[in-house]
């Protein structure tokens, strides 16, 4: 029985297959690597849609519902909410079993083989904060699988898989951060052979950063923070907090845009002192522009790491609305969460009695490892180890191939 190898992020995913030998990727949608992790229900023609063509779709202003970070409800009670999704009632680990289904069929139409059996990538931990919800984590993504067709699952810690396909020799930390997860595995290659010694997981990754500067930054154009008349009287108070975070946090955003919630925005927007910030707010909520913003956001920070500066375009919301995003800046405020991932490596090294400078290569792999502040609080903490850049985005689904390389029986 072939196994197909899986890399579900919270982001991006990707199906890899040993071919000749060698790891390679299975271009799921056009010639790209990887797809991004996304959902649009399409309510005209009633059909999910699925990776780049499901973000065009919402990024065109088709009518429907578009989820991204899915991974990121795993383990908790939004995972199995009931929700109507065109006809039908269904969980999001059922949305999510459609997303993988459709990895599966196009990963068989490339490569004219079956796939019952898959071993597919996992955090170290789901949920750093609790055993419990990473259990039950692990046991939804198992169930989303199981509603996919395969018949068998087999789990793989990420960093652990990207260890099986990294170059190099020695003793190597793995670093791996993602959209939603930090994680870290210590291990040895000898002669090709690599030994895992330690692992550690964070549930910390690009989606929360996203989330931190979405809330700093742009959410206070909208009214965040921002005071709200009574009905009767003097007396003011902050807008409620919750919808901004929601609207802050990708895995949430679809399930923002409820009748009555809107119909409260425009309540503050009369009670308001300052009644345009809380009319864009009405404006996001009404045109479904949550997910727009959160790709801005996403953009800025991308563009703010690359240079000295960038921005947060948001001429979507108002013509004209934009934010600077200096990279210092956003270092500053990133810093305590890559302190976070910093302290979690020393605490990796630490589990398996390793001094920092007995590792001779910090290997940094998943897109948000790219974050000048993630490489920077690594460099303090192992400043003798080399730093070195896998194939950040596929670097697991390699590895995965690799160990999928060994068949189960029929």
């Amino acid at each position: 029985m072939a196994r197909l190898g899986i890399d579900f992020g919270t982001s991006n995913t990707g199906a890899g297959i040993l071919q000749d030998g060698r790891p390679v990727t299975l271009p799921l949608e056009g010639t790209a690597p990887t797809l991004p992790t996304a959902v649009f229900v399409d309510f005209t023609d009633k059909r999910f849609v699925y990776g780049e063509a499901a973000a065009r779709a919402m990024m065109e202003g088709q009518d429907g519902r578009f989820m991204r970070g899915l991974k990121s409800i795993l383990g908790t009670p939004l995972a199995r909410e009931k929700r109507r999704f065109l006809s039908e009632r269904m969980t999001l680990i059922e949305v999510i079993g459609l997303f993988l289904a459709e990895i599966r069929s196009r990963s068989e139409k490339l490569t004219g083989e079956r796939y019952d059996a898959v071993i597919s990538g996992r955090p170290v931990k789901f949920h750093s904060e609790s055993d419990d919800k990473d259990a039950q984590a692990e046991a939804d993504l198992r169930e989303a699988y199981a509603l996919a067709g395969f018949e068998t699952v087999d789990f793989l810690p990420e960093p652990e898989a990207a260890a099986l396909a990294v170059a190099g020799q020695g003793r190597m930390l793995i670093v791996d951060i993602g959209g939603g997860t930090s994680d870290f595995t210590l291990c040895e290659r000898t002669d090709g052979e690599t030994r895992v010694i330690a692992s550690r997981g964070l549930r910390l990754g690009g989606t929360d950063f996203d989330r931190s500067l979405s809330l700093s930054h742009v959410m206070p154009l909208l009214g965040h923070g921002a005071e709200i008349g009574a009905e009767l009287g003097a007396k003011t108070h902050a807008a409620p907090r919750a919808l901004f975070h929601d609207l802050a946090s990708w895995e949430k955003i679809a399930f923002v845009y409820e009748p009555a919630l809107l119909r409260e925005v425009k309540r503050w927007v009369r009670l308001a002192k300052d009644p345009v910030l809380f009319e864009r707010l009405a404006e996001v909520l009404e045109m479904h522009l949550g997910h727009d913003i959160a790709y801005a956001v996403e953009a800025g920070k991308i563009a703010a790491n690359d240079a000295q500066r960038g921005e947060i375009l948001l001429d979507v919301v108002e013509r004209g609305l934009r934010v600077d995003l200096w990279g210092l800046q956003m270092q500053a405020e990133l810093a305590a969460a890559a302190d976070r991932i910093g302290d979690m490596a020393l605490a990796t090294l630490k589990d398996a009695d390793c001094a920092p400078d007995k590792v001779d290569t910090v290997v940094f792999v998943g897109g948000s490892s790219l974050l000048a502040g993630v490489r920077q609080a690594l460099a303090t903490r192992l400043p003798e180890a080399r730093q070195e850049t896998a194939e950040v985005f596929t670097a697991v689904v390699h590895g995965l191939a690799i160990a999928a390389r060994e068949t189960r029986p029929a």
